[in-house]
């Protein structure tokens, strides 16, 4: 196997290969009841909300699920129901696709996630796809909101242990030395959080902007098709012949500019050499037949 393939099924499995080398540190610290690496060096120790003992080896469970499983499968969910919204809507879907490389149930889940998607209606199809749209813009914000309240308050860094009511108790050091950084952390969360509100705003006008925009488009696509209609309507009146009142045959023009059909013209000036319309005198080898004429 030669380099590129290595980089290929490198990229193909990175996200497995990271859960499971994460799954398996916090199984072999966490779970079994030893502190991390980070812990053991800042002198912390993991509790569980009464701040007397160390959480239940249930509650560990559920933390280490929470921060490692529970991302992964969302981040997957999300990005297949995406991929198959969007193969939906441009419908080009091939069956002939190879599959993408991953668990062996990857492509049962994909199998899955098609069929729940095909069972929907175009109305349910476009408000799926904002649904994961706001979701996939919407959980990077709430990291960064967590991460500020972390800042301001000091405790429960991740969603995970928040969650799970799991926190840290310090021992040893100096209690003047942890307030005085507490409180240059909690300058730090509050500019994090106005940085998160700055974004929050710049986002919701930017989704104002792209709603103004379809929406003008869409009067624009309305009236230009109104147009084109009156248009067409307007070249159907004028492309009838005022005499038979019918749609023109072989349009004939008189030396006045007026269109009629040739059979009509003809028959009119072998009765009366005048325009039917103005009334103007005029010889009948006046008479000018239009080839290759279109209104």
């Amino acid at each position: 196997m030669n380099v590129p393939d290595l980089r290929v099924l490198w990229l193909a499995w990175r996200r497995e290969v990271e859960l499971l080398s994460d799954v398996a540190y916090f199984v072999l610290t966490t779970l079994s009841g030893y502190q991390t690496l980070g812990e053991e060096y800042v002198n912390i120790i993991q509790v569980d909300p009464s701040k007397k003992k160390v959480p239940s080896f249930l509650r560990r469970a559920l933390f280490i699920s929470l921060h490692t499983l529970v991302p992964y499968c969302l981040e997957k969910a999300l990005l297949h129901l995406q991929h198959e919204l969007q193969v939906e809507a441009e419908e080009s879907r091939s069956p002939e696709n190879p599959p993408a490389l991953g668990f062996p149930s990857r492509s049962f889940i994909r199998s899955w996630v098609r069929k729940q998607v095909g069972q929907l209606s175009e109305q349910q199809k476009k408000r799926t796809s904002q649904v994961v749209d706001v979701l996939k813009q919407s959980i990077p914000l709430l990291h960064r909101l967590h991460l500020a309240v972390f800042y301001i308050q000091g405790t429960f860094y991740h969603l995970s242990k928040r969650v799970t009511g799991i926190s840290y108790l310090h021992f040893g050091g100096l209690q003047g030395e942890d307030q005085s950084i507490r409180s240059s952390y909690k300058f730090l969360g509050i500019i994090s959080l106005f940085h998160l509100l700055l974004t929050i705003g710049v986002q919701m006008y930017s989704f104002k902007q792209k709603q103004r925009a379809r929406q003008e488009w869409r009067l624009h696509r309305n009236l230009t098709h109104q147009k084109s209609r009156s248009k067409e309507a307007a070249a159907g009146r004028q492309s009838r012949c005022t005499l038979c009142l019918e749609e023109r045959r072989h349009s004939t023009a008189t030396p006045c500019g007026h269109l009629f059909c040739w059979e009509c013209i003809t028959a009119w000036c072998s009765t009366r050499a005048e325009c039917p319309l103005c009334r103007e005198k005029f010889h009948p080898q006046k008479l000018i037949y239009l080839r290759h004429y279109q209104m």
